[in-house]
């Protein structure tokens, strides 16, 4: 299996420079990003594929369920190198309906570790308890916890001390909430953007 992986990648590079000879020499001269998408580790929810870009069009970090821990140390070294050395302008925290992680966060079940990961989406869970036991239904109240989160993430993102440091110099700088449907794979957002 690992083999068609790679025969996978000689059949994409191949047809990538039929299409234009010059791509990787491009590519691989410079990295200049718009974007830094901090999305959910799910394996259907690729970036730079529901979005249309091609590589080196937006730089990536993926977590379980797209958490902004603070003290998440390899989450704050993307996002101070995506801003200071990659002078990205847009920054989308993109969350999925369907998230397992979710889903875990607020099941009533222990799963090892992962509940301490999760805790953020319980605590919005909490504040937010009164809103969601007023929709109709497991899955409704599923996919507004979704938006909830990624709200709650966009906000804490824009509290950072490498978001506010940027901000203050006057860096041209702005978080989006996106939430991506499974279903029908499209995005939505949650107009819940911040900028300086």
């Amino acid at each position: 299996m690992l083999a068609d992986l790679l025969n996978h990648n000689l059949l994409w590079a191949a047809a990538k420079t039929r299409e234009d000879p010059a791509f990787f020499k491009r590519l691989s001269a410079l990295q200049k990003p718009e974007y830094l998408w901090i999305g959910c580790s799910d394996s259907r929810v690729p970036a730079n594929v529901i979005t249309g870009l091609e590589p080196g069009e937006v730089f990536v970090h993926r977590n379980v369920a797209n958490l902004v821990h603070r003290g998440d140390l390899n989450l704050l070294s993307v996002l101070e190198f995506a801003v200071e050395a990659l002078d990205v302008e847009h920054i989308i925290v993109c969350g999925h309906y369907g998230c397992g992680g979710v889903r875990a966060a607020i099941d009533g079940h222990r799963h090892g570790i992962i509940d301490h990961w999760l805790q953020p989406i319980r605590d919005v869970a909490d504040i937010c308890r009164h809103e969601l036991e007023e929709l109709d239904g497991e899955e409704a109240r599923h996919n507004r916890l979704c938006e909830l989160s990624i709200r709650a993430q966009v906000d804490g993102l824009s509290r950072t001390p490498i978001i506010k440091s940027a901000w203050n110099r006057g860096k041209s700088l702005s978080i989006h909430g996106w939430v991506y449907g499974l279903n029908d794979g499209i995005i939505r957002d949650l107009n819940c953007s911040h900028s300086g």
